[in-house]
């Protein structure tokens, strides 16, 4: 495999602004352990949402888990619970048809039933023209009518490209934006689970590990030359902030994760957050549409605005400068 990965893609036919959207935590049901498959083997699972993942010149999503059809887990043992993904490959084709077009394998999933599967989940995401990264060193790219984009994805592990490592994580940004005209840059990284929606400052730890000093991540790559900051991984909705005129959203929530998730509360609000790009990387303008999960984990827009209200609070209660403001129309701009 190289490490950088190179994918043409026509995202829009017009100059001017790039409309970028984008979602949280996305895993459509496991075989693994049996019985956690979405009715219908997942067939209408993203219906309700699809239009509004379509609607976009490019959209972005969190692959929380693998794909692939084999493999054994070393999180499984036995008589114990196995909290480890993976979802058949034959899955691949609903990511693209919702309208996934760019995607990061990098978070504390992807590497559930080893390197054999990470490279089976590679290969049925090029299948789809799906552009992914996530391993050391990866770069997704995709060409805009002559204006390149690049997607880095980053988690809390040397199996990824890491968060916990900030000078090399800004190297490859600078890498990145010396051949590219915008670089989107994508965080799994946090503390997990109802009471983890704070973005502090300094590192986070969960169970011990270190999750990332979040901050100084996002606004560090942003310095080397990232345009937009992309969060997910503590499960629910974090503050959004613009830092140097650039849009960073700490975290995304869990979007479309059915069978094996809590979704009580805030666990189960999420949004699709839309981002427009001007020609320099800088924010023009963005939105947040409101959804939720029902039942197992079958996304939903929410007429409610659940999740346009907690972005609204976490945003002016975490950044009461740089927070994003948020109308009653879900439309962002600067404070």
């Amino acid at each position: 495999m190289t490490s950088v990965l190179l994918v043409a893609m026509v995202l829009a036919q017009d100059g001017g602004t790039l409309r970028l959207r984008a979602v949280g935590d996305m895993m459509l049901g496991t075989s693994v352990p049996e019985g956690v498959l979405p009715p219908d083997d997942g067939k209408r699972l993203l219906d309700d949402v699809a239009p509004l993942l379509q609607d976009a010149d490019v959209t972005f999503a969190n692959f929380e888990g693998p794909l692939c059809d084999s493999g054994t887990s070393a999180k499984c043992r036995k008589g114990g619970n196995c909290f480890a993904f993976r979802t058949p490959t034959r899955y691949a084709p609903y990511f693209k048809a919702a309208g996934i077009d760019l995607g990061s394998t990098a978070n504390n999933h992807s590497g559930d039933f080893g390197e054999a599967c990470r490279r089976e989940t590679e290969a049925a995401l090029d299948g789809q023209g799906i552009v992914w990264s996530g391993p050391p060193g990866s770069i997704g790219s995709t060409t805009v009518k002559g204006k390149k984009v690049a997607l880095i994805a980053f988690h809390t592990s040397g199996a990824t490209n890491d968060v916990n490592d900030l000078p090399t994580a800004k190297k490859l940004v600078t890498q990145a934006a010396a051949t590219h005209d915008l670089v989107i840059v994508s965080f799994h990284g946090g503390a997990e689970g109802l009471g983890a929606d704070r973005v502090k400052d300094g590192a986070e730890k969960y169970l011990g590990e270190n999750r990332g000093d979040l901050k100084t991540f996002a606004h560090g790559v942003i310095d080397a030359g990232a345009d937009v900051v992309i969060g997910h991984g503590p499960h629910l909705l974090r503050a959004m902030e613009l830092y140097q005129g650039h849009l960073i959203a700490y975290s995304l929530g869990n979007f479309a994760t059915y069978g094996r998730f809590s979704l009580g509360g805030a666990l189960g609000v999420s949004v699709i957050l839309e981002v427009e790009l001007g020609d320099d990387g800088r924010f023009v303008t963005g939105r947040v549409l409101s959804t939720k999960q029902e039942g197992k984990g079958v996304p939903m827009r929410d007429d409610t605005k659940r999740g346009q209200k907690a972005i609204a609070e976490l945003s002016a209660r975490d950044f009461p400068k740089t927070g994003v403001k948020v109308s009653d129309d879900g439309v962002l701009s600067a404070r």
